[in-house]
């Protein structure tokens, strides 16, 4: 082999590595900001209508509450379900109002608490840890605080409209967590209901039973169970029980179709992915064709 051709094929060669590292570095660095800093979902339901359509694709903020770490290996070894076991470094934190995507954390059945990383669901949060949360004549209410919480407009159309022609002609679903007996609650009239923070107590009487069983059994990996109004955890008789997660009450502005917490309860704040930003791509999905009055829109 000539040197000059030793020499060609040395630069090639040359060549050939740095491009190779140049795509493994920017596919690195693109699953680190997909890790860390933002993520992309597509909308496909109607449920945050009119400030979400189906077919707008929505940028996710991670940096808000910090991108989620998960013990992999661990979960792997054990084949059990991923664990979320903390967080990245935050800038902020999720506010009422706020559009969240989340894993929905009911993916069997409602009475227990699940990590599903195929599911992702957009509401918007309503009500945060420490808050007590009540629905009257289908408006949300936080006790304490004086602000409009979801889709207004939506709220009252629906009060009006079941007002007219009630739940049954109006063909949707009015029982709502935690369709239990004893307990009223429907999606015009809720609660109230108190999301829990880290650290906060309740006592363990037959109401609370009912409204935390999901949670205590998620954070305990246990068994919660109502004996002669006596609750017990296990084995273990207990009066109150304290929490040691964060929870969320999220809603759809769509309120008269939206799979929301007034139906399967509390989010953990484990589940949830960051805040919904802003509208980057949207295709109507019937006609396929861009709606350009939505790229980039602010989600408020």
């Amino acid at each position: 082999m000539s040197p000059k051709l030793k020499k060609l094929l040395a630069k090639i060669w040359d060549m050939f590595q740095n491009l190779v590292v140049g795509v493994a570095g920017c596919i690195l660095l693109w699953y680190i900001l997909l890790i860390t800093t933002f993520a992309s979902f597509k909308i496909p339901t109607d449920s945050m209508q009119p400030a979400i359509l189906p077919g707008d694709n929505v940028l996710v903020n991670k940096w808000i509450m910090g991108g989620r770490i998960f013990n992999l290996w661990e979960d792997l070894e054990e084949n059990e379900e991923l664990e979320v076991v903390g967080r990245l470094p935050a800038f902020g934190e999720v506010e009422r109002n706020d559009v969240i995507v989340f894993n929905f954390p009911y993916p069997a059945e409602w009475d227990s608490i699940g990590l599903n990383l195929k599911t992702y669901f957009i509401k918007r949060c309503v009500a945060l840890p420490g808050d007590t949360i009540e629905i009257k004549d289908a408006r949300y209410r936080v006790r304490g605080i004086d602000e409009d919480l979801g889709n207004v407009e939506a709220q009252e159309t629906l009060k009006r409209t079941l007002q007219a022609n009630g739940s049954e002609n109006y063909g949707i679903s009015m029982r709502s967590y935690p369709f239990t007996e004893g307990i009223d609650w429907d999606i015009v009239n809720f609660g109230p209901l108190y999301v829990p923070k880290v650290g906060s107590k309740v006592v363990m009487d037959s109401l609370n039973y009912a409204l935390y069983r999901n949670v205590i059994e998620w954070e305990q990996r246990d068994k919660l169970s109502l004996r002669n109004d006596s609750v017990w955890l296990g084995d273990s008789l207990i009066t109150e029980y304290q929490f040691k997660k964060d929870y969320y009450f999220a809603a759809g502005d769509n309120v008269a179709n939206s799979q929301d917490s007034r139906y399967w309860g509390l989010l953990p704040e484990q589940y949830i992915v960051g805040v919904a930003t802003r509208i980057w791509k949207s295709v109507n999905p019937i006609t396929e064709k861009i709606r350009w009055n939505r790229i980039f829109k602010r989600i408020e």
